[in-house]
């Protein structure tokens, strides 16, 4: 077994907040990172030992590796937990802290890099059995190939980033005529993004639902699905509105995802907390998208169905511990919503906001209620990181008593100082549709 006695987190926001919660009430120290323009955030104040590592860009900060290590041993931190965004999964930091002799509360390195191309992520999940959309993701990049593999899949066919994320470098093309251009915008896209033009071409599903699985593996080979998670209310591929469970889902569906979410972690021999994203289409078929390799922004909704603290879960599993329970004793009781609340405009093109928080109210607590944020009234939120300020959870019997809870809690809610997507979510889990769960990714377009 591993000692962890203090616990570096290498983030900042909500989800450091929400880390410390967990490592303070199993006894560790903490250690929080910030950059010069964080050194009174909330999760400056709320660590046991705070280090400045200057800058105020994430690239001046947050992103600097050999410097968040020297926090780690100057402060006695045995063990790094990434959060997510950052270097959550970052295999060359994984590797670097093992170097250092330091604890990532991540996967193996190795994880990281099988699942960091979407390409080749895919043809490790066809040799593991994992359903996937039709499609080519091999190694030729030329027009004519992407031409012949769109006339074999049928159109209308996506065109994503092979080493993409967040919406960027994808385009869907409905005709052959404008495959050619497609494809140049998208590499485009992709090379300004991520450096790396490599595309892939699959089946456009057409109003598919986004369903993902929550997978944790121990050091012993010990692997289970912890339910799934319906992330389907998406703008730009972002998600919005999660829940879980997943509606109209039955116990044959999830039976089958879980296990083929499974099958792909132990193909990569993943440990730790992971994320297996589907999609699932009105015939209840379902394809492999990717695999999230750290703990998912919207983990509190598993938890509520649950019990389960997944953080607990990570500092216990890096200790080396196996998973505390076997795949039949995972608990799934009544169902949870979470929606996340940004600093943003919704009726100026979702811009993010920034400035002084003049007012921050969150919901009252009580039972099914849960709120992780990471501002206080008086905070000042920054243009250079994301625009989170906390995300609201409400857990009901149901899921027409967890709507409404959380419909109350997003009307306790107040925020003054700049703009927010409050009225905007409100709008969306008050629309007859969410309340019917007539749910797909194509949600927010239709109905806005």
């Amino acid at each position: 077994m591993k000692t962890i006695t203090t616990l570096l987190i290498a983030n900042r926001g909500e989800i450091a907040c929400r880390i410390m919660c967990t490592a303070k009430a199993l006894g560790l120290t903490t250690v929080a990172v910030h950059s010069a323009i964080d050194h009174s955030a909330r999760h400056v104040r709320e660590a046991d030992v705070a280090i400045d590592l200057g800058g105020a860009k994430p690239a001046d900060s947050y992103l600097l590796m050999d410097k968040i290590i020297e926090a780690a041993q100057a402060s006695g931190a045995e063990a790094i937990h990434p959060g997510y965004g950052f270097l959550s999964e970052n295999a060359t930091f994984a590797r670097k802290l093992e170097a250092a002799g330091l604890v990532f509360l991540g996967p193996p390195a190795s994880a990281i890099d099988a699942m960091g191309s979407k390409s080749a992520a895919k043809a490790l999940m066809e040799e593991a059995g994992v359903p996937l959309v039709p499609g080519y993701h091999g190694a030729a990049q030329d027009l004519d190939t992407f031409r012949t593999a769109a006339q074999q899949i049928g159109y209308p066919v996506l065109l994503k980033a092979s080493a993409g994320g967040g919406g960027k470098g994808m385009k869907v093309v409905e005709r052959e005529a404008d495959l050619s251009e497609a494809l140049a915008s998208a590499q485009r896209e992709a090379r300004s993004a991520f450096g790396d033009e490599r595309m892939l071409v699959e089946k456009y599903v057409l109003q598919p639902r986004h369903v993902e699985i929550q997978v944790f593996a121990d050091q012993h080979g010990n692997c289970l699905y912890l339910n799934e998670r319906d992330c389907s209310i998406q703008r730009r591929h972002q998600k919005v509105v999660e829940e879980a469970p997943a509606p109209g889902m039955s116990a044959e569906l999830r039976r089958a995802m879980g296990e083929a979410a499974v099958r792909a972690a132990q193909a990569i021999g993943y440990v730790g907390a992971g994320t297996v994203e589907f999609l699932l289409d009105a015939r209840g078929e379902f394809f492999f998208m990717e695999m999230n390799t750290r703990l998912q922004v919207e983990h509190p909704v598993t938890e509520a169905i649950t019990g389960l603290d997944l953080v607990a879960w990570q500092i216990r599993v890096a200790r080396g511990e196996p998973l505390p329970i076997h795949q039949d004793q995972v608990p799934l009781d009544g169902h949870a919503i979470e929606v996340r609340l940004y600093a943003e405009d919704p009726e100026g093109g979702f811009l993010p906001a920034s400035g002084h928080l003049d007012l921050y109210r969150e919901p009252a607590g009580g039972p099914g209620r849960r709120v992780d944020s990471g501002v206080e009234q008086g905070d000042e939120v920054s243009p250079f990181y994301d625009p989170m300020l906390a995300k609201l959870i409400a857990w009901g019997e149901n899921r027409e008593e967890a709507r409404q809870r959380l419909l109350a809690m997003l009307g306790e809610t107040v925020v003054g100082g700049f703009k927010t997507n409050l009225a905007f979510l409100q709008r969306i889990l008050g629309h007859p549709a969410f309340a019917a769960a007539e749910l797909d990714t194509g949600f927010i377009e239709r109905h806005q």
